[in-house]
């Protein structure tokens, strides 16, 4: 028994040694087959270079452009009322939705015989008024002449007072010749008085009949405008909406029966937030004078001009921000391409920016700093001042980065220290294929890209071929490994 668990124990250390020398023979062959295969761990890595392209900055002046939206409204338009009530007879032509009318043009008619009967009366009313009067200033004259006679009368019953008075101092005449004279005298004297009340009334009466006259020239006038309004006109020239009419229809006073639009004369209601506002207003806190272009949503046209015209009264209950009005400028075919209640884009040019450039957006950070080419090609990351947003692009204050060439495009790849392949604007594409940098690859990084390539579905099959040639050599160009690794990380 002895005997048989030893042998079992030197089979089993016998398996185990042959297992462990099989493992190092394979570890020794893999090994040196590694090193035997071009590019192996043997060769030294070398760095990784990226192509990027670059700019040149230059200080310029740049005019940014505020982009807003906002809503066409007409500047100039007029609600038809009438001031009549009674049945409609007569309806334009023209009066209809969509239609254009003419200052003073006829729209509408009313029946005019109510207007017409009480324009007779007023007529009628003034003549008897006038005939009033006539009678009243014949009544003065006569009221003169009855008061003329009167004194005249009231003189001889005193010249006769005055002889009996004579007589009856000399003894010759009678006391009861005298009293008859003074009663004589003093109803003559009473007559004079009656005969002035009488004139002083018929000169009222004349006043009177004046005031009468006058009132009736008011009425004729209100039965005449009266019979005017009973025609409808078009206040100012411009298109007719909200129309609902017809011949026989019973309107009331002050019903609006349409509306007439003035097509040339419109504004844009732009409302803006207070910063945006700020940017707009001069050193005096007045608008500027910016030239304003209208981008006209879905129409193929060009867009339109306009000037910055007033800035709303109130900010509005919920509202925030500034109401801007601009004025559009009129131009050809104008009022076909746009209509009151369009939303439209807005283009307002701000104050020019002196030291500025202008970047894609891609070349600024999210820490507001840029990618900057230093000495070896290498990469500096910079701040700078970001001056405004406008689109897919950012206008940056220059400064002490004039001259100096800047990244474009900003990726995962590129960072403080990288060193890149700068892509000039205008650069000969051949010449940079000539001279682009050759990369040694890892067997493990060539077989990732291989097997990148060869599970691609959206490559063409020529292309695929022509990839894996080229992944299959013993150096390949830095550019193809970029693109497909940017494949790889999506």
């Amino acid at each position: 028994m002895r005997f048989l668990a030893r042998s079992l124990t030197g089979l089993l250390l016998f398996a185990v040694t042959l297992a462990l020398l099989g493992l190092a023979a394979m570890t020794v062959g893999n090994a040196l087959r590694q090193s035997q295969e071009p590019g192996g761990p043997g060769r030294p890595a070398q760095e990784r270079v990226v192509a990027a392209n670059v700019v040149t900055l230059t200080p310029q002046t740049i005019t940014p452009q505020l982009t807003a939206f906002g809503k066409v409204e007409a500047r100039r338009s007029l609600d038809l009322r009438t001031k009549a009530s009674g049945t409609v007879i007569w309806v334009a032509d023209s009066f209809r939705n969509g239609l254009a009318v003419t200052e003073g043009e006829v729209l509408v008619r009313l029946d005019p015989a109510p207007a017409t009967e009480a324009l007779s009366l007023a007529e009628a009313g003034l003549t008897e008024a006038r005939a009033n009067a006539a009678e009243a200033v014949a009544a003065v004259t006569l009221a003169e002449d009855d008061l003329a006679a009167a004194e005249a009368q009231a003189s001889l019953r005193r010249q006769a007072l005055t002889r009996q008075q004579d007589i009856a101092a000399r003894g010759a005449g009678s006391s009861q010749a005298v009293e008859t004279a003074e009663l004589a005298a003093s109803a003559a004297d009473q007559a004079v008085l009656s005969r002035r009340q009488a004139l002083a009334s018929a000169r009222a009466r004349v006043d009177q009949t004046a005031v009468a006259v006058t009132r009736a020239d008011i009425a004729l006038g209100e039965a005449a405008r009266a019979l005017a309004e009973t025609e409808l006109r078009a206040g100012i020239s411009g298109r007719v909406e909200g129309v609902s009419l017809v011949a026989g229809a019973v309107v009331s006073g002050n019903e609006v029966l349409g509306r007439v639009v003035d097509p040339s004369a419109l504004d844009v209601a732009v409302r803006l937030s207070t910063a945006q506002f700020g940017l707009l207003l001069d050193p005096a806190g007045s608008l500027r004078g910016g030239v304003v272009t209208i981008l006209l949503n879905g129409i193929g046209a060009g867009p339109l001009t306009g000037r910055l015209d007033r800035v709303g009264a109130t900010v509005g209950e919920g509202q925030t921000g500034r109401l801007v009005y601009v004025a559009l400028d009129e131009g050809p075919g104008m009022e076909a391409r746009v209509q009151p209640g369009d939303f439209v884009t807005v283009r307002i040019e701000e104050a020019p920016l002196a030291d500025a450039a202008l970047l894609p957006a891609t070349a600024v950070g999210r820490n507001g700093t840029v990618l900057a080419l230093g000495p070896d090609d290498r990469l500096e990351e910079t701040p700078v001042d970001v001056l405004r947003r406008q689109g897919d692009d950012v206008i940056l204050r220059v400064g002490s980065l004039a001259g100096r060439e800047i990244v474009l495009e900003r990726s995962v790849f590129l960072g403080e220290g990288i060193r890149i392949r700068p892509i000039r604007p205008g650069a000969d594409a051949t010449e940079d294929d000539a001279t682009e940098d050759e990369v040694n690859l890892t067997p493990e990084r060539r077989a990732a890209l291989i097997a990148l390539v060869e599970a691609s579905d959206s490559m063409p099959d020529e292309m695929k071929a022509r990839l894996l040639q080229q992944l299959q050599a013993d150096t390949v160009p830095a550019e193809v490994i970029n693109r497909l690794e940017r494949r790889m990380d999506g």
